[in-house]
Formats: structure tokens, sequence, C-alpha cells
């Protein structure tokens, strides 16, 4: 672990420095190296907490007085403990940031802007809605500004007033040994105002619940649970914070004739035995109108035909999937005799087949020996 650098060259001061130039001096780093200034800056937030840690000893003249004699090593539980966070160093140095920069440090004067809360609707439609894309209303209830006093929680013609408690900050602090440890303000509970004439409609909240109604486009194609999102559809924000968002998760109940798979679509037809082994045209469903469909002859129970382009739409895209048709060989049951007959004799000429053809194949042989 490095050692720790000397604090009067942190804030580049002399050690003869006088309270006004530390001040300064801190001030000066805290203002280039402040997050607001450098987003997202691991170095930047490592040398914010640096100078904070550094200005907290030299401002306490005990700790300095110490520091100077034996340095580091000698300030044992006199010393700094370091700061985790830059919100630890607001909570610390609030009323050093307000006379600095005219503000509390990271949102710590009062209530910040926040996103209002997402909402959730479980909505269940049909497979041929799904697959072809429909448009719902929905109804339900969520919170939104209140129109009477337009968020501001105060009746109409009056205003909320800062706590004199806090100054507005919705923290107060507490010293406890070497430490001052920031705690809600129990006079605002957090909210750094007071509102002495609370909105008759909202009491005061700057929020009411209405029932509102709110039409969701379903793309053709969607997949049982498939989640829409549509932004600003949720509750109301606080403190002019922005709306959160309506997520919209889909059910879609099973068709009785298809089946999916993915983007394709999956039919079973079944067909005779005389058209499987003959052939035949049959007609088969799809999302739109029937089409007619060739079965070659010989066809096998289980064979899959594939239709191009009449399965489901990608949401939100061009490309269409296919129509997958499985043909099943349904067995004739109850039979006349005359039929029975007919299959005998079926069956009789297919055990003959292979004796023809071996009677065949010598009588072509016996030709070939005596030159016939």
């Amino acid at each position: 672990m490095a050692p720790k650098r000397d604090y009067y060259e942190i804030l580049g001061v002399e050690r003869s420095a006088g309270e006004d130039e530390i001040k300064r001096a801190y001030r000066k780093l805290a203002f280039k190296y402040h997050p607001d200034q450098n987003p997202d800056d691991p170095e930047a937030e490592s040398k914010f907490k640096e100078a904070a840690e550094a200005y907290e000893v030299l401002r306490d003249q005990d700790k300095r007085t110490r520091y100077d004699r034996f340095g580091h090593e000698g300030m044992g539980e006199f010393g700094s403990q370091g700061f985790s966070s830059p919100e630890d160093i607001f909570g610390a140095f609030g009323d050093i940031f307000s006379e600095f920069f005219g503000f509390g440090g990271a949102g710590r004067r009062g209530p910040r802007p926040h996103a209002g809360a997402d909402l959730r609707y479980n909505l269940t439609i049909n497979f041929r809605e799904a697959a072809k894309g429909t448009e719902v209303t929905l109804r339900l209830p969520k919170q939104e500004v209140c129109p009477e006093c337009d968020g501001s929680g105060a009746s109409p013609g009056t205003s909320a007033e800062t706590c004199q408690q806090c100054q507005g900050a919705g923290q107060v602090y507490q010293a406890q040994g070497f430490f001052r440890v920031a705690i809600t303000c129990p006079v605002c509970r957090g909210e750094g105002r007071i509102i002495r004439s609370p909105c008759s409609e909202c009491r005061g909240r700057g929020r009411v619940v209405r029932e509102r109604e709110i039409k969701v486009r379903v793309p053709a194609g969607v997949d049982d649970g498939s989640r829409l999102r549509l932004r600003g559809e949720g509750e109301a924000g606080g403190y002019g914070g922005p709306p959160g968002d309506l997520y919209v998760v889909i059910s879609v109940q099973p068709d009785k004739i298809f089946r999916r798979q993915g983007q394709e679509l999956v039919v079973t037809k079944e067909i005779g035995m005389v058209q499987a082994t003959l052939g035949d045209k049959i007609e088969v469903e799809t999302l739109d109108e029937p089409v007619s469909m060739e079965i070659p002859k010989g066809t096998q129970s289980g064979r899959v035909f594939q239709l191009a382009g009449l399965g489901l739409p990608q949401p939100g895209g061009t490309r269409r999937g296919d129509l997958l048709v499985e043909v099943i060989v349904k067995t004739p049951t109850n039979l006349s005799k005359k039929q029975e007959d007919l299959l005998r004799e079926f069956a009789r000429l297919e055990e003959e087949k292979p004796l023809k053809k071996v009677k065949r194949f010598f009588d072509k042989a016996k030709k070939v020996a005596t030159g016939e």
C-alpha cells in the first residue's frame, strides 16, 4: 500500500499557512475534482477524497498540531478516518460546500427529484391476436402529479416553507466524539420544507391516484412472455422528476390448430392410406386463407412439408417464418367385407412381387445363354 502523501503537499500550501489560505486551497481542489465536474472518473474521485481528508485535519487546530508534531503515524484515533464516498464528504462539509459553491453538494440540500415507480400489467391475448398483432386499451390506476397544486403539495396561492431546523438540507448533524453524523431532520422528516397549508386534493402529497386509459399496440409475432415497455406511462416522479415506465407482460393462449416453434408454425394434417399411396391435393389452414398442398405418391406417415413464408412475422421486422405441415397417415377402421377382400388381394400381390422379379431374371438369363 502506497504511503500517504503529506497533507500540506496535497493542498499545495506551506506549513505556515493560515486558516483562510487552507480553506481557499481546499476550495480550489474541491471544485476541480468535484464529481459533477468529473463524472465517472475514479482518479478525480480519489483526489477529491484525498483533499477532503487533508482539509479535515488541517482545519482543526488540535488535529493539525498533532499532525505537525508526529505526522501520519502519530495521529492515531485523532486523525482522519478517510471518506468512503463523495456523499460522506458532502455530509461532513455540507456547510462548507454551501459556502464554496452556493449549494449543499450532491443533492444534500433537501429532497432530490426522482423518477416515478415503474408499473407492470399482465395482458392475456389469444394466439391469433399474437400472430397478427392487435391494439388493446388498458385501464389502470396510477399516481399522477396533482393538477390542483401542480405537484407542490401546497394549497393554491401558498407555497412550502424552508425548514428552519435543517435550513432546507433535510438532514441535521450530531457530534459523536470527533465525528459528525448526519441524521434525517426530525422536523421536516427529510423533506427540507414544511407545508403549512396542504392542498385539499392531494393532502400535501403532490400526487393523486387516477384511473387512466392507455392504448397498447401489440406487434405481430409476439411470443408468450414477451414484454412491452411504454416509456413515461408509470407513476409520476417526485419533485419534478420524470415518470416511470409501464411494462406490459404478454401471455398468449394456446391455439387449437397451430403450434409454435420460434417463428415457425406447425400444423398436423391427417390423410387417408389411399391418399398417401396414390398422392392427392389437400387443403391446409394458414393464418389467412387456406392453401392447397400436393401430397406426393408414397408419402409416409410423419413426413413434414415446408410452406415458405406462411409462418409468424418477426416482431418489428419483415422476415416471416415458415408453415410446417406434418402429415399423419390414418389407418382405416370399420372396413366392409369388400374392402377387406381388396386389401387381402393387395397383400397377395405384394407377396408375389419378389417371385415375379426372380422369374423375369432367369428368363432373361436363359435368353442370353441360348442366344435367343
